[in-house]
């Protein structure tokens, strides 16, 4: 044999050892803490596993009103340093869809000072609506709304993503459909519940002021008008939601620039809620998440009670710093979706940048996952909207076994008949296409695993249409080869010719398909997708078996019968 054939040789059993040594963790069903050296497996899609599927729908409204404040109490820090004295006012909710916020500048004098600078530092993103006395009115502009719309989809991905990421589910996939709707598709999750929680929770994390000169007596006072109103929680409402309908029935009796916040009480065997512990905090936060850096799960040794601890950015750490040190003496509340998880009292200007939320009664266990499950959502980042789930289906793990049976059944009654096929038509050749099929198979499977790509049913139909082009182009190359010998050539020129005719027009059908499948690769979105990428890495793998593999294994066989003999 010459030379040139030994290094091709070489190539095909070193790629087919590296695509089957891929694969042996997939066929003997290896775990990640095995101690062969690759961890990664054929992932298998939601339709053959079973799991989670979710459309989540994105409501706007809350978002422009959580925008306005912030853009409210930055009016009054900025307003603040430059010497003029400014108070945030109160929250104005009559039109749902442009929210607006007054500020008070406490000098009617510096009123004209206050909008220039306003004006210079959020022109762009704030407008003014009106004017009265020394109280200035603002709400978003129309460019502000336009990209929270369009950026909160993508935020809203990107941040379930980095969830879902660390909650450890294998090949999410989270995409958007139309405007203001999210699709999750979870294969293989096991603890639904807890998978919606962390997906939904909103993890809106605010530093708010406590009013403490409102007597508890008042508190309970409006949290009975309310019930006496039919204001009370329901479970499975939204927390959120009940604090919000408080809010809205006492906007008359709560002062202005306030609204109450609560802190659950939970019973610890049936995690029913049991007491609502009532706040007046800060309508608009003094600091949120935003300046959060990291969130981690830490042990109290003296308690041995789990808690989070929070390190703030830099820009954070210096706010949470001058916050502190302004409000010595007052309680300042640790809020995350509307719940009080902590009103410690400042007793002194905290530096460092550092804080920590205390996760009230229950058994440590249970203490510890939700301290996990809180730490998890605010290192992932707060949800820019708030997402109502509008659509579940649970896939159950039997669907995928009877579709993976199926699929096995088919694929092995389908390659028997065409093996046998081509043993009977084509002879000992028909052993070489059978060799050359195999192997394309290891190389599509090797690749998947190699791409940490998810296999679906969509998937195994590009597989075995991958096979039935591989098919075609051996039929193609082995029909050449029998023109030839027909011609009168001898054997040696007629594989020649056969090969070197058959390429063009093998090489033409694949890439015609090829442009094909990337066009559903980019257009196309799930099950789609994932035909197209099965069928791309098929198509480069037939290419290379059917034509370069079968070549050398027919140069193989010519050079052992001496040309003398060719069994097609």
């Amino acid at each position: 044999m010459k030379r040139n054939w030994w290094y091709r040789f070489s190539f095909l059993i070193a790629m087919a050892s590296l695509a089957i040594f891929v694969l042996v963790p997939t066929v003997l069903k290896f775990d990640r803490e095995s101690t062969y050296p690759v961890k990664s497996r054929l992932n298998l899609g939601l339709d053959l596993q079973g799991g989670l599927y979710m459309v989540l729908g994105i409501d706007f409204k809350k978002v422009y009103q959580d925008e306005i404040k912030g853009y409210a109490r930055r009016m009054e820090f900025l307003l603040n340093d430059e010497g003029i004295k400014a108070q945030v006012g109160s929250l104005n909710k009559e039109l749902a869809d442009d929210p607006f916020h007054s500020i008070r500048i406490v000098n009617p004098v510096e009123v004209a000072k206050a909008k220039e600078l306003i004006k210079k530092y959020f022109g762009s993103v704030i407008r003014l609506t009106h004017e009265e006395d020394e109280v200035l009115t603002y709400g978003l502009s129309k460019i502000t709304k336009t990209n929270i719309e369009e950026q909160s989809v993508t935020k809203s991905i990107e941040v379930i993503r980095n969830r879902i990421d660390e909650f450890g589910v294998t090949e999410p996939e989270i995409v958007s459909q139309g405007d203001d709707r999210i699709v999750v598709q979870l294969p293989g999750v096991k603890d639904i519940e807890r998978a919606k929680e962390l997906i939904g929770k909103t993890a809106k994390l605010e530093f708010k002021m406590v009013n403490d000169k409102v007597s508890p007596a008042t508190l309970a006072g409006w949290l009975k008008k309310t019930e006496a109103a039919g204001i009370n929680f329901k479970k499975g409402q939204r927390f959120s939601e009940y604090i919000q309908t408080v809010n809205e029935y006492l906007k008359k009796d709560i002062p202005e620039g306030y609204e109450l916040a609560f802190e659950k009480k939970v019973n610890k065997l049936t995690n029913e809620l049991t007491t609502k512990i009532p706040y007046l905090v800060e309508a608009t936060p003094q600091l949120t998440g935003e300046a959060l850096q990291d969130a981690r799960v830490q042990i109290d040794q003296q308690k041995n009670q789990p808690y989070v601890s929070l390190n703030f950015k830099s820009a954070g750490a210096k706010a949470f710093e001058e916050i502190t040190g302004k409000n010595i003496g007052n309680r300042m509340a640790i809020i995350l979706d509307g719940n009080v998880y902590s009103a410690p009292n400042i007793q002194a200007k905290i530096g460092g940048g550092r804080a920590q939320i205390t996760l009230g009664t229950g058994g440590y266990n249970k203490m510890l996952k939700e301290a996990r499950d809180l730490a998890l959502v605010l290192r992932a980042g707060a949800l820019p909207v708030q997402l109502d789930f509008l659509e579940q289906r649970t896939v159950g793990p039997s669907l995928g076994e009877d579709s993976i049976m199926k699929a096995r059944t088919a694929s092995l009654i389908g390659a028997a008949l065409v093996f046998l096929f081509i043993l009977f038509y084509y002879k000992l050749s028909g052993a070489i296409a059978i060799v050359s099929l195999v192997l394309n198979i290891i190389f599509v499977l090797g690749i998947l695993v190699g791409f940490d790509a998810t296999l679906t049913l969509p998937g195994i139909a590009g597989i075995a249409l991958t096979i039935g082009m591989a098919v075609d182009a051996n039929i193609i190359i082995y029909e050449r080869i029998r023109e030839e010998v027909r011609k009168g050539l001898g054997y040696y020129k007629a594989v020649e010719g056969g090969f070197a005719q058959a390429f063009w027009t093998i090489l033409d059908a694949n890439v015609t398909t090829a442009l094909a499948g990337l066009c559903l690769l980019n257009f196309g979105t799930g099950p789609i997708k994932g035909f197209a990428v099965t069928l791309l890495i098929g198509i480069f793998a037939t290419i290379y078996t059917a034509y370069f593999v079968s070549k050398l294994l027919f140069e193989f066989y010519m050079n052992k019968v001496e040309g003398q003999d060719l069994s097609i």
